[in-house]
């Protein structure tokens, strides 16, 4: 299946909007534009359902019925139970959340595995299980390359204290794609469990969470074209033995265990529009007819196939440019996401700013990921210019980015 661009970015209000009509968006890493499924069901749900939800009137019925919607349709993309499938305001507030379970479940002498490739999300709320006695274990990168070895995690795991693993499946600044299946067999294998962090990973194809094998799966909304939620994906097996974090008359549903907050009832009924996207793609591209997790696997491929086309000619110019400006990560198109981090040499904030009079949209910082980039020689306060994208850019996007780079770098 080959994406038509024209039809993709007619599903993204933003491609039309006067304002942003001169700019290319290269910064989708720190969040995509939002699909207009998304944004027509939170305006409906603002207009019309904006009352407390599950209640006994109609408009109160429907808001509940939404919200269910969107944990039932996401939930069978990921391949999970829809009550293994929580909400949040962010995928660090749920971290922090699930941090605090473990923190009241381990017991000192116990260790949990943290990496250096993480964003801090999924690394910060973890190290700080050290308070409370539990050893933390770091899988360390590969300065050079910033690769994640299996061997290394195997060492850290072979004397049967570790009961939690918590690694991206992409990172956010190295770029590289860690084959999760693969590490989440190795950590069920060891007596442990997997916590992924796939903010990351999931703009550029929602995965298959049950295939992946992860005990918990974490990742954004507002980066796979939704509004400003943290999806967290909890194996029953696991959410139900660890404390539950929620009022106790919450604690008999999973999927309640892990919010202790009230929910924002309008942005989990619009995450049903990200559902709704995947499916217009399908069934604009394709007549075949597949089930719900058929159509959004075939999309993940047809999104991939297409990143990996436009990532092409960026790669080719960074390996032509080698000796000035350091690509972290992978040089392979296909072992990485287009998520494009680069080390200067010199403050990134300045370049970024130049970009822009390009009509460039990137970023410039660290990225909540001090860690990797200390790892990997990046000094302090310098930062990197980030380049992301996502299957919605065009190769004229790429070609502009490329004739900015040139100039400014």
């Amino acid at each position: 299946m080959r994406l038509s661009p024209e039809f993709v970015r007619g599903q993204f209000p933003a491609f039309s909007e006067p304002s942003l009509r001169d700019w290319a968006h290269f910064e989708n890493a720190g969040g995509s534009f939002a699909c207009r499924y998304v944004i027509w069901r939170l305006h409906r749900f603002y207009r019309e359902r904006n009352v407390q939800p599950c209640g006994d009137y109609p408009a109160s019925e429907r808001a509940g019925e939404e919200m269910d919607e969107a944990r039932r349709r996401l939930a069978l993309v990921l391949g999970v139970e829809a009550e293994e499938v929580s909400f949040g305001p962010s995928t660090t507030q749920n971290a922090f959340i699930l941090a605090a379970a473990f923190r009241d479940w381990l017991r000192p002498g116990e260790a949990v595995v943290v990496t250096e490739q993480d964003h801090e999300a999924n690394s910060a709320p973890w190290r700080r299980l050290a308070q409370a006695g539990v050893e933390v274990r770091e899988w360390r990168i590969d300065p050079e390359t910033g690769h994640l070895d299996d061997d290394d995690l195997a060492d850290l795991m072979d004397d049967g204290k570790v009961r939690l693993v918590c690694f991206p499946h992409c990172s956010n600044v190295v770029g590289e794609i860690n084959d999760a299946r693969r590490i989440c067999a190795m950590v069920r294998r060891a007596g442990a469990y997997s916590c992924v962090d796939g903010v990351s990973y999931a703009p550029h194809g929602l995965p298959d969470i049950g295939r992946i094998g992860a005990d918990i799966y974490l990742f954004s909304t507002y980066k796979t074209y939704g509004p400003h939620q943290g999806i967290m994906v909890i194996r029953r097996s696991l959410g139900m033995r660890l404390p539950n974090q929620a009022f106790d008359f919450n604690g008999d549903e999973l999927w309640k265990r892990f919010t202790p907050a009230g929910p924002d009832h309008a942005q989990i009924a619009a995450c049903a529009g990200i559902v709704d996207y995947i499916d217009a793609l399908y069934h604009h591209h394709t007549k075949a007819g597949r089930d719900v997790a058929g159509r959004a696997v075939a999309i993940a491929e047809a999104m991939r196939s297409r990143e990996l086309a436009l990532m092409g000619p960026l790669v080719d110019y960074l390996a032509g440019r080698a000796r000035e400006v350091r690509l972290l990560g992978p040089m392979r198109a296909r072992d990485r996401a287009p998520t494009f981090a680069l080390d200067l040499g010199r403050p990134a904030e300045p370049v970024a700013r130049r970009l822009a009079r390009h009509g460039i949209m990137a970023g410039a910082g660290e990225f909540y990921a001090p860690r990797p980039l200390a790892a990997m020689g990046v000094p302090p306060g310098q930062g990197v210019l980030r380049l992301s994208f996502l299957h919605y850019t065009l190769e004229q996007d790429v070609d502009r980015l490329i004739a900015a780079l040139d100039a400014e770098i």
